[in-house]
């Protein structure tokens, strides 16, 4: 076997990949939130309790619980992934940043790096592994009509 067939067919890989990257993500991202609000798969401080849903913190175990299902799911999933990534960065820059410059002296990696997973999900839709794919509707968000800087045009995507 060559080295442009084995480039090739790891390749032809990508779209399984990120249906897998999506799934796990979301499992991760989900468990984030069932932790703060229903202390699993572990309690969030020592004493067993949870985070009140009516504060900041329980408002983002909100979106992390649902918003990670949706995503593990494959449903809603460009623009539940738009909105999670807005929330990472919210997080980063009020929590992590404060602290210092550097995500790993912050304590802000994961907030960083579900910030850019999630951007690029919304913006490279879930995966053939979705049920967005599934409803054909895994292009919901179209660029049509939006102004496309290099070419000076127009981006003209058809509605699939």
């Amino acid at each position: 076997m060559s080295a442009q067939t084995i480039t090739s067919t790891w390749a032809s890989t990508a779209p399984v990949l990120k249906s897998l990257l999506r799934i796990m993500a979301g499992f991760m991202f989900m468990l984030a939130g069932t932790t703060k609000l229903f202390a699993f798969p572990s309690a969030p401080s020592p004493d067993g309790s949870t985070i009140p849903v009516l504060s900041q913190i329980g408002m983002a175990g909100v979106l992390e619980a649902f918003g990670g299902g949706l995503l593990l799911l494959g449903l809603f999933t460009r623009p539940v992934a738009f909105l999670l990534a807005g929330e990472m960065a919210v997080a980063y820059f009020q929590v992590h940043f404060p602290r210092s410059f550097w995500p790993v002296m912050n304590g802000g990696v994961n907030a960083a790096l579900y910030c850019f997973i999630w951007l690029y999900f919304s913006a490279a839709g879930a995966g053939p592994w979705s049920l967005d794919a599934m409803r054909g509707r895994s292009h919901s968000w179209s660029l049509e009509g939006v102004p496309h800087a290099r070419r000076g045009g127009w981006v003209t995507h058809p509605r699939t």
